[in-house]
């Protein structure tokens, strides 16, 4: 019988859960950040979303631009 209540309680905190506002996947991240104490993945991220843009501007039309940063 604890089950059946355990189950219902779950489907109560989800279904809570869906109606909630939806967060984008910077609040997320920001919010994991923060709860997790793991500031140091944040530097990391960064370069890496850097990289990102270079290598994205690099195939394009800017690709010109780009050498001149290097």
């Amino acid at each position: 019988m604890s089950t059946d209540t355990t189950s219902a309680k779950e489907t109560q905190q989800f279904s809570q859960q869906s109606n909630l506002a939806r967060t984008s996947l910077l609040t997320e991240f920001v919010d994991f950040l923060k709860h997790n104490k793991k500031w140091w993945l944040a530097p990391i991220v960064a370069a890496l979303v850097a990289v990102g843009v270079l290598v994205a501007a690099g195939g394009g039309a800017a690709a010109p631009f780009t050498y001149t940063l290097f």
